[in-house]
Order: structure tokens, then C-alpha cells, then sequence
């Protein structure tokens, strides 16, 4: 089968991990990636790179949210437990999160039953405001140099020499890029609104505001889930000691203007969080602003079969937990083109 067997649409998160996912099963060489947007980019509309990156609450409470944070947090833990290549910019940190609100309470059964070093924290050391507490074990990502880092392996023959190309698609049929294309893993993120072939009016961005700065005294990762903000503390893995700060989640605000007082909202908040910040130490590097890929009831993971020999697979609308989710994704999205990579012939596994 040709290179071009299988063309994955967007080379954010939610693409990337498919791409591993694919290249884990033997079909790498049988891959070729399609973007605009490409890792290393900056861009206003390639979110992955602006994202915080690690295991929270911030996800929902419905079944699939539940089975793909639990998926994604066992896949990113097991990468780090074992050393794999793409561990590299990934790590274990301490987690303190906090509820203004109680969560429901099958999202704390739920991670209860998988978290690492998990303890809900007694009323008594709750802060003033707060409904509910948790520390555990959460995984941290360094956001941009995770995601060149797995463009670069799954570059490797090793990976299968997934091919990576710069292009702008103006609609999904655009991404059957010639007659031996069969499948398209479609994760164009933001894009799906508008994308011809597709347009989910149940997409919408989310504007989030960060603050990235310079805190060598920050060593843990802390989070205050509130009425109407976020609050997010979450330290870079191998990046010199950087931490983003955040944040805000405005549904279907898409000014991509950076606002000074949020920016001083943000300090403030973080600051109150985690008071060693403090410090003298902290200092402010940069300030960006991202969107969310968001979607009404939920990421949308699912097959559409075109005409015979042609299957749309999509996958997108994760919001802010892409880095979570994402593997987990990844996995039903590979799941559901079963029948057609059987399909492809001989495959030989990472």
C-alpha cells in the first residue's frame, strides 16, 4: 500500500497522537500528515503549543470524557514509567487541585480508581472559598518541545517515516489526496466549524489567556477550579525551570488581543495559589493567548464512511484536554478504522 493510505488532517496533539497511535500498530509507513500548522509554529490558531499540559480536573463528567482522561493518564504514565523516547518531555509532579464548587462525584470515583498517591484533602486544610480537594501524582508536559519531539520520531524509520506535509485543505474531500487515500483521521481542531465537509455548528473556541514566566522555586503543579475562572499553576518539564500561569476559559470569545488586566488577574491569582511566587524570583517571559478547540456535548470521536473506499474518521472538539485525553482518543479513533487497516496488509509493531 502507498504512503498515502492514510492521511491524518492536523498536526496539533489530537493529530500527532494518532499518527503514534498508528505508528505503534505498524502503520506508520502508510501515514502522511497534512497542516497548516506544523510543530514549532506560532500561531494564534495552533493551539497545542500555548496549552498548560497536564492531567487535571478541567475535563467533563460524561462517559467518554471519564474513559479517555483514564486511558490517556495510564498511556503517559506507563511512557514515563518505561523510559520510552516519548517520555522525553513529559514527568511526574505533585498536584493540588481545589473546587469552589463540589464536583460530581463520578468524576472523583472515577479518578479515585487510577491516580497515583491520590488523598482527598480534609475540609479543615481547605482554603477559604473552597468546596473540595485533591492531591495526587499528575503528569506535566512541556507543550512545544513535545510536540517537535514526536514529529521528530515519528520522522524515524523507526516510527514508520511518517511524512509530514505544510498544506491548507479547503475541505475534507481535499484530504483524499490521491486514489490510494482510504482513510482520513480528521483533527482539525478549530477548523471544524467552518471546514467544508464538516462545519459542526457544535464548535466554538475558548479563549484562554497565559502567562508564561521564569520561577526556578516552582516545583509543583496546582489548580483552583472556580465559579467562573481558572486558576493554573503548572511547571514545564526540561525547559529551565518555566511555568505557565493561568487562565481564563471564555466560550466563544475569539479576540486574539492580549488584555493587560487579565494578565494582572492571573498574577494575582497565582500568586494568592502558590505564594512563592512571590518570591523576587518569578519573572515574566511572555504572554500569549490561545482557543480552545471546543464543542457542545463533548469531543466528537467517530466514523463516517464517505462512499465505498473512502472513511472519514473524526476526531476533535477536546477542548482544554487534548493532552490528556488525547492517547486515549487516539486509541477508539484507531479502533474504529480497524476493518480498513486490516486491510493494509503486513505491519511490523513498535
Amino acid at each position: 500500500m502507498a504512503r498515502d493510505s492514510i492521511v491524518i488532517l492536523g498536526a496539533g496533539i489530537i493529530g500527532l497522537n494518532v499518527a503514534l497511535e498508528l505508528s505503534k500498530r505498524g502503520y506508520g509507513r502508510h501515514v502522511t500528515v497534512i497542516a497548516k500548522d506544523l510543530p514549532g509554529d506560532i500561531h494564534v490558531d495552533y493551539t497545542s503549543p500555548w496549552a498548560g499540559a497536564n492531567f487535571s480536573g478541567i475535563s467533563g463528567n460524561d462517559p467518554n470524557a471519564l474513559r479517555w482522561d483514564k486511558a490517556g493518564y495510564l498511556a503517559l504514565m506507563q511512557l514515563i514509567d518505561r523510559g520510552a523516547e516519548e517520555a522525553k518531555y513529559l514527568a511526574k509532579t505533585q498536584s493540588t487541585e481545589y473546587w469552589d464548587d463540589e464536583p460530581n462525584p463520578n468524576k472523583i470515583r472515577s479518578v479515585s480508581e487510577y491516580l497515583r498517591d491520590v488523598q482527598v484533602i480534609p475540609k479543615t486544610d481547605l482554603p477559604e472559598g473552597v468546596a473540595f480537594g485533591l492531591r495526587f501524582t499528575t503528569i506535566t508536559l512541556n507543550a512545544p518541545a513535545h510536540c517537535q519531539y514526536l514529529m521528530s520520531l515519528l520522522s524515524r524509520p523507526s516510527y514508520g517515516s511518517v511524512k509530514f506535509i505544510r498544506r491548507e485543505i479547503g475541505s475534507i474531500d481535499d484530504a483524499f489526496i490521491s486514489s490510494n487515500t482510504k482513510i482520513v483521521f480528521n483533527c482539525v481542531g478549530n477548523k471544524a466549524r467552518t471546514l467544508a465537509g464538516v462545519q459542526d455548528a457544535k464548535c466554538y473556541p475558548t479563549r484562554g489567556q497565559i502567562v508564561l514566566v521564569k520561577a526556578p522555586a516552582v516545583k509543583e503543579n496546582m489548580m483552583r477550579h472556580g465559579k467562573d475562572y481558572e486558576t493554573y499553576i503548572i511547571p514545564r518539564p526540561s525547559s529551565d525551570s518555566t511555568v505557565i500561569l493561568g487562565g481564563y476559559l471564555q466560550k466563544g470569545d475569539s479576540d486574539s488581543r492580549i488584555r493587560e488586566h487579565e494578565t494582572r488577574s492571573i498574577l494575582q491569582r497565582t500568586g494568592d495559589l502558590l505564594p512563592v511566587l512571590t518570591n523576587g524570583e518569578t519573572k515574566v517571559l511572555k504572554v500569549a493567548v490561545g482557543f480552545r478547540p471546543s464543542r457542545e456535548g463533548g469531543a466528537r470521536v467517530e466514523r463516517q464512511d464517505i462512499q465505498p473506499g473512502r472513511t472519514v474518521v473524526h476526531n476533535y472538539g477536546a477542548g482544554g484536554t487534548g493532552y490528556q485525553a488525547g492517547m486515549g482518543m487516539a486509541q477508539d479513533a484507531v479502533e474504529l478504522a480497524r476493518d480498513i487497516l486490516d486491510s493494509l496488509g503486513e505491519v511490523s509493531k513498535l
